[in-house]
């Protein structure tokens, strides 16, 4: 095989026409193992100290000359390549560019917009409220009894007095009623608000975790009926999860109103198989109990309102028809690029 000299590598890169072949010359110069610079820099070691100051510094401007010139001629190469991208690329101004992927809101702070923009529209302010409740604030203020299932450790997570403040026990709370209970501490009515948030409670399975979501509304004036309660959920409802909504009352009991109502929906879709077309429970509400008027220094002889709670995770599953709760937390994109 006959030796490539350095006088021919250097007519090979004036003569190269592609980078491919620019870096099999620099391969042959260079390479550790048998590049011609490189076997040359390895026979100095047997040279005598005067030749190998002399060769040394011959070989080191050798190789800053082949160092330029591959770099000169890959310059020179770039140049004619982007010289003729006019003639080779073509770009069509008419064709439409490929949809950029974005980012949205996750269902329910999407789903919690539309409820306070709705309510909004109709009068109600938006009020917030500590995750960590007293027990003040969560049960005795809500005219809920010592005795009742809700106080049960099962139920309800009750924290440790440890580094809390003084004021206990202390709860996570089970529902945002006591911010309820807050305004109507440091407000005079007339009041309109929602009161949107986490809420824990003992439970985990398909349809129920130990953290979730809630909306509830309250609203408090001198003439306030059941009638300004059904209108607002009527609206409400069909306005978050169908228009085409059907609604039914029914007697419930909850301590904190009286009366108590819970409302069942229906509604009837294209889909024959799901569960459009049955009743479903959406919503406890009900007049508020002047126990609970008295316990904030609200005259219940004059002031009377109402009182509602959605779970804003059930709202979803209904509107959407998903059926495990935990799809909302588990962080899968497939399930959240649906919507």
């Amino acid at each position: 095989m006959p030796t490539v000299s350095l006088d021919d590598l250097r007519s090979a890169i004036a003569a190269a026409t592609t980078a491919a072949e620019l870096d099999d010359l620099e391969q042959q110069l260079f390479s550790r193992k048998h590049g011609l610079l490189t076997l040359a820099m390895k026979e100095l070691q047997e040279a005598t100290p005067e030749e190998k100051a002399k060769k040394g510094r011959e070989l080191n401007e050798t190789k800053q000359s082949f160092t330029k010139l591959l770099a000169d001629k890959r310059g020179a190469l770039q140049r004619a390549s982007l010289g003729s991208l006019a003639e080779t690329e073509k770009l069509d101004v008419t064709l439409e560019l490929p949809a950029k992927e974005r980012g949205h809101l996750h269902l329910i702070p999407e789903f919690i917009r539309s409820v306070e923009e709705l309510f909004g529209r109709m009068g109600f302010e938006v009020a917030e409220g500590p995750e960590v409740e007293t027990e003040e604030n969560n049960f005795n203020q809500l005219n809920i009894p010592a005795a009742h299932p809700a106080r049960d450790m099962q139920d309800t997570f009750w924290l440790e007095q440890d580094g809390l403040p003084p004021g206990g026990p202390y709860v996570m709370r089970t529902q945002t009623s006591p911010v309820q209970i807050r305004y109507m501490q440091t407000h005079k009515p007339p009041l309109r608000i929602i009161a949107p948030g986490k809420v824990y409670r003992k439970d985990a399975d398909a349809t129920h975790s130990p953290m979730f979501h809630q909306f509830e509304g309250l609203m408090i004036g001198e003439d306030v009926s059941l009638a300004n309660m059904k209108a607002v959920m009527i609206t409400a409802i069909r306005e978050l999860i169908s228009p085409k909504a059907e609604f039914r009352f029914r007697t419930g009991f909850f301590p904190f109103v009286e009366p108590g109502l819970e409302v069942d929906m229906r509604w009837q879709g294209d889909d024959k198989e799901s569960r459009e077309g049955k009743w479903l429970e959406i919503v406890g509400c009900g007049m508020v109990h002047p126990n609970v008027l008295k316990n904030v220094g609200i005259d219940p002889k004059k002031f009377r309102g109402f009182a509602f709670g959605f779970g804003v995770e059930r709202m979803i599953m209904i509107k959407h028809q998903i059926p495990d709760l935990r799809s909302f937390f588990v962080g899968d994109l497939r399930f959240l690029k649906q919507f």
